[in-house]
């Protein structure tokens, strides 16, 4: 049976409908479009050869009929447009981004919240993850009989240092030895791949340290990395003003997996190399998010991906929608980090 343009119209009606209103459509319902000029005797044929197609599903006997999950993934694939966001919404999005911001933790608390406040569902923001970007070079810096400070400078231009503790009696010079050649040895490598078996490649007066090496590694990984598991999220029981969770076994599940946030995480720190994703219904992993979908975007200091941010709602949500507010959020996102970046390299 061939997914002909008729057909292709009538499921994006159908789909349209339900999305608004959260009611099975009918054949009549569908016959009143203005765009459609099919009888509902026609219409209620297609239907049903939808249906057999798996397109859509009949929750009861004499009830229209519902979208199901193949149905919305090709709405996303081949069906949706992007929509248009209004100016206003625009720059509502970019006023909550212009008030001065200076603590990472404060931007990601603040795009949850818009993000849930514009598109209704539960909003979750990945912490960027710092420890997956790359070394450009490192200095150490005598500090004490027993301590140095080390500089880590990466890619983006970000900085970040760690007072670490140094071998009895290494001299300035040696110090500044060791942090030429590891950034000759390990620039452009992500600092979470670099391991005490890297050292192995290393030679001379720098092999011999490789205990302290690695120690200050970690030390600077630590610093890097600080905070990267968590998840903030915004709108958590928004979940719970769409009639699909009505049944309250079903929403304490949920509800569970959202605020225990290990499934979020996994689910985000997945999606921080692709643009975006939309996961539908069965297409979740977790059993408890199977009758959601999952929609995701990353967010970049200057060009390189550093974290992602997503919303939870459910099958039936206003993909388009979505994804345009999600694409005007990330831009605003990236901006103002790439800039909070920036400042502390100048």
């Amino acid at each position: 049976m061939e997914l002909d343009a008729r057909k292709m119209q009538i499921l994006q009606a159908i789909i349209d409908d339900y999305i608004m209103t959260a009611a099975p459509v009918g054949s009549r319902t569908i016959a009143k479009r203005a765009d459609i000029f099919l009888s509902p005797a026609t219409i209620r044929n297609e239907m049903a050869d939808l249906e057999e197609m798996g397109f859509l599903e009949q929750p009861h006997t004499s009830a229209g009929r519902i979208p199901s999950d193949k149905a919305y993934r090709l709405y996303v694939n081949s069906i949706m447009q992007r929509a248009k966001l209004t100016d206003a919404e625009v720059r509502y999005i970019r006023d909550h981004y212009s008030k001065r911001l200076d603590e990472v933790d404060e931007v990601v608390k603040q795009t949850a919240w818009v993000l849930s406040s514009v598109t209704k569902y539960t909003a979750m923001v990945l912490a960027p993850q710092l420890h997956t970007i790359k070394l450009k070079y490192i200095h150490l810096v005598p500090i004490a009989e027993d301590k140095a400070l080390a500089i880590i400078v990466t890619d983006t231009g970000m900085t970040r240092d760690s007072v670490i503790r140094i071998p009895r009696g290494m001299s300035p010079d040696a110090l500044e030895r060791l942090g030429k050649a590891m950034s000759a040895r390990f620039q452009n490598c992500r600092l979470d791949e670099i391991t005490l078996a890297e050292f192995n490649a290393l030679s001379g007066e720098v092999a011999a340290e490789r205990e302290f090496l690695d120690g200050m590694l970690r030390s600077v990984q630590r610093s890097m990395a600080k905070d990267g598991r968590s998840v903030e999220l915004s709108g958590a029981t928004n979940i719970l003003n769409y009639p699909e969770y009505n049944d309250r076994d079903r929403a304490r599940a949920l509800l569970t997996a959202i605020e225990e946030r290990d499934v979020l995480y996994k689910m985000l720190s997945e999606a921080t190399n692709v643009e975006f994703s939309v996961r539908i219904g069965n297409e979740n992993e977790d059993e408890s998010m199977q009758d959601c979908s999952v929609v995701t975007a990353t967010y970049k200091i200057g060009k390189n991906p550093i974290g992602s941010f997503g919303v939870i709602g459910p099958t039936r949500m206003d993909y388009a929608r979505v994804l345009a507010m999600m694409g005007q959020i990330g831009r605003s996102l990236s901006e103002v980090l790439t800039n909070m970046f920036e400042e502390e390299r100048n």
